[in-house]
Formats: C-alpha cells, structure tokens, sequence
C-alpha cells in the first residue's frame, strides 16, 4: 500500500497548506535544523517532559520524542473535521444518558442487550443518575486517521480520561521558542488558551445547586502514574489545587480538600484517576487511589466529576463498531466522520474471516489502550500470530479486527533529511454548556521506518500541529 504524504503526495507534489512553510524550509541550514532539534530535547529535558513506561524498571521515565518539522492542516479541512467531531461527541454523550436511563437504543433493537449487560464498562451504579448539566463525557481525545486527501476516519473514541494534552501545548510552545520567526510567516490558530478553556468549561458544569463560582481540583493517582506530568502541569496552567485521594474526605454531605486552613469544599473534580478506583465503599475496597463516599455526594448533585463515572462504555471498542449506528440514531443523521471497518469477534462469521486472515489484519482487544494487548498482522511473526491465534479462540468477544489502513505519512527530520513517518491526529474536545474543539490536537508519529504504531509507549513520538488561519 502507498501511502498519501500529507506534505507531497506522489501523485500531485507540495499540497498547498504546506507551501509557505516549504519556501521557509528551502531556505535553512541543514545544520542549523540539526541543531534546532538537541535545542527542542534540551528544553523537554529541562522542563521534565516525560511519559512512564509500566514493565520496565530501567526505563520508568522517558522523555517523549519531539519531531521540528509541523504537521499543517487547512483551515478548510479543519472545519470539516471538527463537524464531524462535533456530531461524533453529541451522540456520546446521548448514548450515555440513554444507556443510563430509558435504553432506547435497545429497545429499538439498534445495538444488542448483551453489548451493554456483558460489558466490564458498564456501570451499573449510574443507572438513574444524571450529572450536572446533563454532560458525561467533558473531555475526549477522539483520534483520527488519514488514508488520503479527502479520506478522514475515527479510529477510537477516547471518553474516560484522555492523555496528551500537555504535550500538544508544550510541542507549541516549544516551536514557538525555536522558530519565533516561522510563527510570523505562516498564520497559525492558536492552541495555549486550552487550560483556560478547559478551565471555563468545567465551570460551566458546577452542580446545580452551588452558588457563585466553583472550586475546581485535578485529581491524580500520584506522582507514579505515566501522565503524572500532565496532572501537575494542567492543575498549575488552570490554576486549580493538584490532589491525591488521601488529600480528600467526605465532610457534611460534600467532597472537601485538606488544606493548612482546614477543609475547603470542592464543586468539580477532574480526575485521572479510573473508575474502579474512585471510591473504595462502591468499587474496588482495596483502592487507596480515591475517596471514599464521594459516588454518594456524586449521586446527591454535589460534585461534578470529569468525566463522569460509567464513561468507558462509550469507547469500549465493542461499542465503538456500532458508532455509526448510534450517530445516526441520537443526531438523526448520517456519521460526517466515518468509523474504521470492524469485525466484531463476537460473531462467529466475523470471527472465521478474522481467524484467516490474520497476517493481513489488525487485531485490538476491546478493553485495551496504549497499543498493548494488540496485534499488527503484516508486521508480526508467525510465531505472534499464532500466540494471538489461540488467544482469540479462547476469547473472541474479548476482541475486534480493522483492515491495516495505509495511514498518511507526514516528514520527520532525519540524519539524512526529510523522511516520510505514519501519523494519527487526537484533536481534544471540551464539553459542557457548548462543543469547544481546540485548532489542532496532537499528532503521534511512529518513528520507525514503515510502522504503523504511533503511541509513545511503543517508540512513537509527536509533533506540532498547525492549523491554519485561511
């Protein structure tokens, strides 16, 4: 498969969102761009950039590889994807409300009963339970693909607690630093007013029964978590208090923080902290990660928490094969953003074409995240795949299949010059009184040589993302 250069397709050469920046490079040393990447390494280092890698003790703390050369999109394409995203998150959220209260969908037999009973991601205890504001999924990465100049698809929705967020205003910043004069040149629409945006947006969904202006506090697993870095870094660019579960409590009927002052209410939680481990008295006994009680104050109207409790079940990837379904279902039209073909491995029909042709396909557990638990047909060994063969057979509903999509490929700067990398796209999408979708997002590349594999737990790496004021 030949894959579309979003840059300088084979076919049509330098496509016109790149040209301004094109005459920019044309005109650099090589060895000034060289150097202008230790700069870009020296500033994550110094800003203390990282990701952790869970399994490996050697390597608990990496810094994210960052990539100088942009990844550019046309203001016109950019309209265009944020409808469709836009559509995409109304139907999320509607989906939930509807999962959690009349279940319409099933009665109207759109997706089936045992999608919703069967799934580890449902949550029950929010049955009947409608947050602030009506909204369940606050913040979500949905990531995109490209496969050519017209062809955009999701690959995944990312509702519960989606990462990265930091790195796309820090690959800004950080460009902005290197190439102040580049910044001049092309018009770019801004990204570093998200944490203020994320920040209004939150507001905007205090409990219903708070007057003024709410608390707002991030809540962290701790410093050993792998996106600890963007907990601390969206806490202080909000302005909010960073805490841990052992800094909360329940007090009189509210969720409150300690501080050297005593205990001060709290009226919105951004937590990074997975539901199972939320609250002790309602999921897992044995979490010290969260407060115990806060599902009750939750329940009572309280708190709001971002995102809310029972979200998974939105981009459960089982769920997420029926996507165009439940867009056109809860919006009454058809999906602007077309989904990935999926085979659900649930069904047996599905299940034997996977099963042949599993050198050609790419397989994903439906639970799974960070490219874990995954296998990539046309690059595994015949070994992998038939370790991942008998995986599949013991548990088929555990998992769906996608065809191997030739993503697009953007430049990365090499020892050799410009060298074509696959790419995705997480533009990161704010919901509460209104959609607020932030120019850009973060684009993942594989750095290696034909990989398709662009999470930065797997050797990927990002760039900067323009979108273009035009």
């Amino acid at each position: 498969m030949v894959a579309f250069d979003e840059m300088n397709p084979a076919t049509t050469g330098l496509r016109r969102p790149y040209a301004a920046y094109n005459d920019w490079l044309n005109a650099q040393d090589p060895a000034r761009l060289t150097e202008k990447m230790r700069d870009a390494e020296r500033v994550f280092r110094k800003t203390g950039i990282t990701f952790a890698v869970y399994g490996e003790a050697e390597a608990a703390e990496r810094l994210i590889p960052f990539d100088i050369v942009p990844r550019i999109i046309s203001g016109q394409e950019w309209r265009r994807l944020t409808q469709g995203i836009e559509q995409r998150v109304q139907a999320l959220n509607a989906f939930l409300d509807d999962i959690y209260h009349r279940q319409e969908i099933l009665r109207a037999g759109r997706i089936p009963k045992r999608l919703i009973a069967e799934n580890e991601a449902f949550t029950p205890e929010m049955i009947g339970v409608r947050p602030p504001g009506g909204v369940y999924t606050h913040i979500i990465g949905t990531d995109i693909v490209r496969t050519g100049e017209n062809e955009f698809f999701v690959l995944e929705d990312n509702a519960r607690t989606p990462s990265g967020v930091s790195y796309m205003l820090e690959n800004r910043e950080t460009m902005m630093q290197l190439f102040p004069e580049l910044f001049r040149q092309v018009k770019v629409l801004p990204v570093e007013n998200y944490p203020a945006l994320l920040r209004q947006s939150l507001a905007a969904v205090k409990p219903a029964n708070l007057d003024g202006p709410p608390t707002i506090a991030v809540l962290t697993p701790g410093l050993y978590n792998s996106a600890y870095f963007e907990h601390a870094f969206l806490a202080d660019q909000m302005g909010v208090e960073l805490v841990e579960g052992q800094d909360l409590r329940v007090v009189d009927g509210h969720v409150a923080m300690r501080t050297t002052e005593g205990y001060k209410q709290i009226d919105v939680l951004y937590r990074r902290v997975d539901d199972a481990f939320l609250d002790p008295l309602t999921f897992r006994p044995d979490s010290a990660l969260g407060v115990p009680g806060i599902m009750d104050v939750y329940r009572a109207g309280n708190i709001t928490i971002a995102n809310a409790p029972g979200t998974g079940i939105s981009d459960d990837k089982a769920i997420y094969s029926y996507m165009p379904e439940i867009v056109e279902f809860y919006t009454g039209r058809k999906a602007i953003l077309p989904n990935v073909p999926t085979w659900r491995c649930s069904e047996p029909d599905s299940l034997k074409y996977v099963l042949e042709h599993l050198s050609e396909l790419v397989v994903k557990e439906v639970h799974g995240s960070g490219g874990y638990g995954m296998l990539v047909g046309p690059t595994a060994t015949k070994k992998d795949i038939e370790t991942f063969r008998k995986k599949l057979e013991a548990r088929p509903s555990n998992y769906i299949a996608q065809p191997t999509l030739a993503l697009s490929t953007c430049p990365i700067l090499t020892e050799k010059g410009l060298a074509p990398r696959h790419v995705d796209l997480r533009p990161y999408v704010l919901v509460s009184d209104r959609v607020r979708i932030v120019p850009g997002g973060l684009t993942r590349v594989a750095l290696k040589e034909g990989s398709l594999v662009v999470n930065s737990s797997q050797g990927g790496g990002t760039k900067d993302t323009w979108v273009l004021d035009d």
